[in-house]
């Protein structure tokens, strides 16, 4: 089957300037970074139980189930998969064959992710590391032939943290350097994320997005089309930075990150605004895993990415449809309408 992705991409492409595809990625990559905790906490939600929050979390079952069923919904373009749960649904079941929807998989998991109780790794600068192979999500073990039809994903996301530390940067783009050499020579594409520093980096906070976006554009002048990313995955950091970035290279598609979970309407106001403002993607990890119904969630973020309704709407939908499935939201709509300040950084 044809895949979304591509063919939102060959549009883009086509007409940087009018066209009007948006590409929507569930972000299931979690459990690379927050371990156990990365499936959410078990949560009473019926209208009619308990409003408790057990102090026990999913399982890897539920966070495979909620996978199966949003890939079974078919709304989103892309979905973003850990290599060992790439290998359970897309090698071993088959899952995306007879769908529209492209896996993928997170090829590295920086420090900056290492999310782990008790941990103090996320306090310190960003460390490369990879933990996956390009092997192993194609096709689920070593092997030198990488012209054979692909049983994983030809996708992956590849991590870069700059610090404005020059020899822990030096180090990350030496590394990012080496994964395109590899990723070219095995015909496999990918999607940069590039996070603001998750340390102070001696940058007014004003000034992080224009860190940023001149570390991305020095970053990929010297990497020829061959080795370039498919995509950006940003954090959306306001409208001047957004435009600026989406100003100077229409061809350069950029996306943005969801960052924490907050109100439903962050979530909503901020993709509303960001393809606003230039962002012809969204990768929303936590803010779809974490929300009362993941469906109608995604549901509602396809709506307003497709133009049909405002975010304002879009949360007050959101909240008709959990009261028709009898499930309690997590806070009143009147709550739920606020904007908070979302978390940028993964940890």
């Amino acid at each position: 089957m044809k895949k979304s992705l591509d063919q939102k991409l060959a549009a883009i492409h086509a007409d940087p300037h009018g066209c009007r595809e948006f590409i929507l990625a569930d972000a299931k990559d979690a459990d690379m970074g927050f371990g156990v905790t990365a499936p959410g906490l078990q949560r009473e939600t019926s209208l009619s139980g308990s409003k408790k929050t057990e102090e026990r979390y999913k399982s890897l079952d539920d966070y495979l189930k909620q996978i199966r069923e949003v890939t079974a919904q078919g709304l989103v373009d892309i979905m973003l998969l850990s290599a060992s749960n790439l290998e359970k649904l897309a090698i071993q079941e088959g899952l995306f064959r007879d769908t529209a929807i492209t896996p993928a998989a997170r090829i590295n998991d920086t420090s900056d992710i290492w999310v782990v109780r008790g941990g103090k790794y996320i306090s310190q600068p960003s460390r490369p590391f990879r933990s996956a192979g390009i092997d192993h999500i194609k096709y689920g073990r070593i092997t030198n032939n990488h012209s054979a039809p692909v049983t994983g994903a030809d996708l992956g996301l590849y991590s870069v943290t700059f610090t404005n530390n020059l020899d822990l940067d030096h180090c990350s783009l030496e590394k990012f350097h080496e994964f395109r050499i590899e990723a070219e020579k095995k015909r496999f594409r990918y999607f940069l994320e590039v996070f603001n520093p998750n340390v102070d980096a001696g940058i007014p906070q004003a000034g992080i997005g224009a860190f940023l976006n001149d570390h991305i554009i020095r970053s990929l002048a010297g990497v020829t089309s061959a080795g370039r990313p498919v995509f950006l995955k940003i954090p959306y950091n306001g409208p001047r930075a957004l435009e600026e970035l989406a100003a100077y290279d229409p061809h350069l598609i950029i996306g943005i990150l969801g960052g924490g979970a907050g109100t439903t309407m962050d979530a909503f106001q901020q993709i509303f605004d960001a393809k606003k403002y230039g962002a012809r993607v969204a990768l929303y990890g936590r803010k779809i895993n974490l929300s009362e119904d993941p469906l109608s969630f995604i549901e509602q973020l396809r709506r307003i990415t497709d133009g049909g309704i405002s975010p304002k709407e879009a949360v007050k939908s959101y909240h008709r449809m959990l009261q028709a499935k009898n499930i309690r939201p997590f806070r009143p709509l009147r709550a739920d309408l606020q904007m908070t300040k979302t978390i940028k950084k993964y940890g």
